[in-house]
């Protein structure tokens, strides 16, 4: 029994398997996601990229601000340990100085004797390598009547630039109306065309000089022969002072004023004027706004000095005509003057042999001329004595030449061509000895370098255009950098000069000397 259910269960097994594994088809079974369905409620992307990243943009920059010293405060302990650090043995020290002080004793004395940088000098400024036109100022009512600036002037701080208006070639001069000028330099909002302040006067102004000390007072001189001072503080009525037409006053135009100190008042200062008319006047302030005259000289043709290179010149007796002044800078009493007859002479204000021409002079008038220099082919514009050497001046005039003149001597020490045209003006510069300015009836400032050439300027500015003549120029004594010119068309030109005209080189004066002892020998 047992073996036959053993086959039975056998076969039932076999039946079984072989059904099991037989050829047949069933139809798929559906097993739903429940991962998509998920993402599909919350709308997400069926991908399976990661989700998408939300982002946000803040402003980090805070609306306030506030300093923090970063400095810690040092702990005593870290203090003293410091201090115990940086001590130094003195005994050593002492020692070793002992040890080298006869050698850094003998290298110093050999130090002192050199001269490897004699005429050394530091350049404490930029250098500036060009000449520039800083400025153009004008007065439209002024060009308007085709009035020329006659004059310019600086005043003592240097910022305050003036110029006066009139003709100097043609018109009715004694009724004609000008102008006095000025402009701040230093001022914000500096108009060109509108000047600070501006002076209407009834005769045309010849010529202009800032007061020495006290900025806001200007001297000036007319045609009619009157010498007036305004204060341009004043802005209603600033003239102050005036000569007024009396026997003293001169009778022919001004052509130049000058401050001189009152040697009895050191509070007081006296204004001097030089005319055609022949006479140099000291004029001192008395009451009422009253210049009244303190001294005169008077230069006759019958008192010039003759010389033996001069002597075959026949002097007449009538009036030299004055047409420019400088003093001297070491002598107080010696000045120079250029007149139209084309010499220069000088003259001393301590002199006192009386003139033979008196007029109607309220004090008596002297003779100051001492010696005449060679002429030029023409009148005498203007002469600028040296600041930098006792002897040496300039003079130019219309033969468009510079001379340089030494005082112990009638012959020029140089003749200089600049011009086919008339000079009208020189002037030495105040910190370069071997420098000068001249202005030239072709329209240009010269600058002259002695230094560089002893016969062609260094450098040739055009201030005015078709050859319209350049009056008057001034160097500005405290912006040294500075140079203003005034010419024919009513145009008033500051100059800003490049370095190597306001930077002394060495030994100029040695050089200077040089030229005046090679002339005299």
């Amino acid at each position: 029994v047992t073996s036959s259910r053993s086959a039975s269960l056998v076969s039932m097994a076999t039946a079984l398997g072989a059904a099991m594994l037989a050829d047949g088809s069933a139809p798929g079974a559906a097993v739903p996601s429940l991962w998509r369905s998920g993402r599909s409620l919350r709308c997400e992307a069926k991908s399976c990229q990661t989700g998408k990243i939300s982002t946000a943009e803040a402003a980090v920059q805070s609306q306030t601000s506030q300093d923090a010293s970063v400095q810690t405060d040092q702990s005593i302990d870290v203090a003293q340990a410091f201090q115990q650090e940086v001590q130094v043995d003195y005994t050593s020290l002492l020692l070793f100085l002992q040890r080298v002080e006869d050698v850094v004793i003998k290298e110093l004395n050999k130090n002192w004797t050199s001269r490897a940088f004699d005429g050394f000098e530091v350049n404490w400024t930029d250098q500036n390598e060009t000449v520039l036109c800083l400025h153009t100022l004008s007065y439209p009512e002024a060009q308007d009547q085709h009035l020329q600036v006659t004059s310019v002037s600086w005043n003592a701080t240097g910022s305050v630039l003036a110029c006066s208006y009139g003709r100097l070639n043609d018109g009715d001069w004694s009724t004609e109306k000008s102008y006095v000028c000025t402009w701040n330099l230093d001022r914000r909002g500096l108009d060109p065309q509108r000047p600070d302040l501006v002076v209407d006067v009834p005769s045309s102004v010849l010529c202009l000089a800032f007061h020495p000390s006290q900025p806001s007072l200007i001297a000036g001189g007319l045609f009619s022969g009157e010498t007036v001072v305004w204060d341009t503080s004043r802005r209603d009525d600033p003239l102050i002072w005036r000569t007024g037409l009396t026997d003293d006053t001169h009778t022919d135009p001004i052509y130049q004023v000058d401050w001189l100190p009152d040697a009895k008042h050191s509070n007081h200062v006296r204004l001097l004027s030089v005319s055609t008319d022949g006479k140099v006047l000291v004029w001192r302030e008395e009451r009422e706004g009253r210049l009244a005259l303190a001294e005169g000289f008077a230069l006759v043709a019958q008192q010039i000095p003759r010389s033996a290179q001069l002597k075959k010149l026949t002097w007449g007796e009538a009036a030299v005509g004055v047409t420019s002044l400088s003093f001297s800078h070491f002598d107080p009493r010696v000045f120079i003057v250029g007149v139209e007859g084309g010499y220069s002479l000088k003259c001393s204000m301590a002199a006192e042999t009386p003139a033979l021409r008196q007029a109607c002079s309220s004090v008596p008038l002297r003779a100051p001329a001492e010696l005449a220099f060679s002429p030029h082919a023409g009148p005498v514009y203007s002469v600028s004595c040296s600041p930098f050497h006792r002897n040496l001046f300039l003079s130019c005039g219309t033969d468009g030449q510079v001379h340089l003149n030494s005082m112990l001597q009638t012959q020029p020490l140089l003749s200089l061509q600049l011009s086919k045209k008339y000079l009208f003006c020189v002037r030495w510069s105040p910190v370069r000895p071997l420098v000068f300015a001249a202005a030239s009836g072709e329209g240009d400032v010269h600058l002259f370098d002695f230094a560089k050439s002893s016969q062609k300027p260094a450098v040739s500015i055009k201030q005015a255009a078709a050859e319209c003549p350049v009056y008057c120029l001034e160097f500005n004594i405290k912006q040294t950098q500075l140079l203003a010119a005034g010419d024919a068309t009513g145009t008033v030109r500051v100059w800003q000069l490049s370095s190597d005209f306001t930077e002394q080189g060495p030994r100029e004066v040695t050089h200077l000397e040089q030229l005046a002892s090679e002339a005299t020998d």
